[in-house]
């Protein structure tokens, strides 16, 4: 099982219960085609708008918020050893409550879908021109099918404090 290091600082979204969370990162990575043996670790931040543009600005030198930025080591390391960082995810709860409110699966799914478009750059995948992206949403499609049947993502990531 993949290892898992999270910290939550988006104070408007329910925190997912780690285990839980752990488990679906597992899958996700799992159907997005990386190895999932040896234990590699991953590591998540999930930031508000403010935090994220200013890591956007000093990591990749892009001005404004976005969704989630992705570092893959895969490429330095394609066989992982048993504990090595090979992906870290900047997540943005904020950014999938805005876009969720325009798509099916809201909020939830839309979170979940940045873990997965994560994973899938980790394997190689790439949306910078049309055909690459075409098939990344593909494969996002395809990967979401998958969790979805085995995860209940509205309990995995609520819709609100409340939930």
């Amino acid at each position: 099982m993949i290892l898992l290091n999270s910290q939550w600082y988006c104070r408007s979204r329910k925190v997912p219960k780690k285990s839980d969370l752990r488990k679906f990162v597992h899958r996700a990575a799992e159907t997005a085609g990386l190895p999932v043996t040896p234990a590699w670790c991953c590591n998540i931040l999930f930031v508000g708008d403010r935090r994220m543009a200013q890591m956007n600005m000093d990591l990749l030198g892009h001005e404004g918020t976005t969704d989630v930025i992705t570092f893959s080591y895969f490429d330095e390391q394609p066989v992982p050893e048993a504990g090595d960082v090979m992906v870290e995810l900047i997540v943005n709860p904020e950014a999938a409550v805005r876009e969720g409110a325009k798509r099916p699966g809201g909020y939830s799914r839309e979170v979940a879908l940045y873990i997965v478009h994560g994973m899938l750059h980790s394997a190689g995948e790439d949306d910078l021109s049309d055909v690459p992206r075409r098939r990344m949403r593909r494969r996002e499609r395809e990967c979401m099918a998958v969790l979805e049947k085995e995860f209940d993502l509205s309990l995995l990531f609520p819709d609100s404090l409340d939930s």
